[in-house]
């Protein structure tokens, strides 16, 4: 049995399971980003015990620890680079401090990379290889798993897809994540009409949430956002695929949650367009399997690929 840890921006989780695509206790939190990094190590050290006492399990049950960090993390001194996300993480040493508090081995990594170990191992991924993996959600990060098992480049994490430059030289980013495509419509609302009116109407700065409300009724404002951030997934897409050729992409995170009508299939439609013709038929592209806990479950695949064979 093992351990699993998410530290998000947003979002703090923890499991246990055998690394098998199940889990046998969860624990889910909020993070408040603006209390930093000392407010989340002091929620770990709450929701461990708790966690541990939920599942009916001992310290002495688990063999070892997994943590997916929502930022870079150096796979050599087992540290986190930064967050991007959170202040008081830069250069702190995770796996050290986890494993103190436990008294059991750790191994971290970041959490998109571990999100597609996991839906490569156990979810929409699985029995294929190459599977790209991309998050799209107030961020963008990519993980690509071949046979199981993650490429990471040099040891710093590889495939961040989130910073390619698409559109008029932006990073996808700021064209395609929930942030992203906030911060867009907010700043048209100032300007273009069709954005102003459907401010007018939610009452209040626009979200991610509102823009996929809108496009789903065919708001002007709503379609036109949509539109972009698609434009923009699709090219980088492309251009992975390029370089890649991976046999599936699966994409999760709160964006993709528009679904098949407003994301997939316009999607599918625009990556089709812009493949290399060699490589047409060869990537598909499914939605992520394993939901809000697909980074715990690659946390405890990883944990049990280190620690238990």
């Amino acid at each position: 049995m093992y351990l699993g840890i998410e530290i998000g921006g947003t979002k703090l989780q923890l499991g246990v399971g055998r690394g098998d695509g199940t889990l046998a206790g969860l624990w889910r939190g909020a993070v408040d980003s603006a209390a930093g990094g000392d407010c989340i190590r002091r929620q770990i050290v709450t929701a461990v015990p708790e966690l541990l006492a939920n599942a009916g399990l001992a310290r002495t049950d688990l063999q070892g620890v997994g943590v997916g960090f929502g930022g870079p993390t150096d796979d050599a001194t087992q540290r986190v680079i930064k967050s991007h996300h959170v202040a008081g993480w830069d250069d702190f040493p995770l796996a050290a401090w986890v494993s103190d508090l436990t008294r059991l081995p750790t191994v971290i990594c970041n959490d998109a990379d571990i999100a597609g170990l996991a839906e490569a191992r156990h979810g929409a991924g699985r029995g294929l290889s190459p599977v790209f993996y991309v998050t799209v959600g107030t961020g963008i990060g990519g993980g690509l798993v071949i046979d199981q098992k993650m490429y990471r480049g040099c040891g710093r994490g590889a495939v961040e897809i989130g910073h390619l430059r698409v559109g008029d030289g932006d990073i996808l980013e700021s064209y395609a994540a929930g942030s992203g495509i906030a911060a867009r419509a907010n700043r048209l609302a100032d300007t273009d009409d069709r954005y102003a009116a459907l401010r007018s109407v939610v009452g209040r700065a626009l979200t991610a949430k509102d823009i996929a409300t809108a496009a789903a009724a065919d708001d002007p404002a709503g379609r036109d956002a949509l539109d972009v951030a698609l434009d923009a997934l699709a090219e980088a897409l492309g251009q992975m695929i390029k370089l890649v050729c991976p046999r599936r992409v699966v994409i999760g995170g709160g964006v993709s949650l528009m679904g098949e009508r407003l994301f997939f299939d316009p999607l599918r439609r625009r990556v089709a367009e812009l493949t290399f013709a060699p490589f047409a038929g060869m990537t598909d592209i499914v939605p992520a399997a394993l939901g809000e806990e697909v980074v715990i479950h690659g946390a405890l695949a990883l944990a049990r690929q280190q620690f238990g064979g």
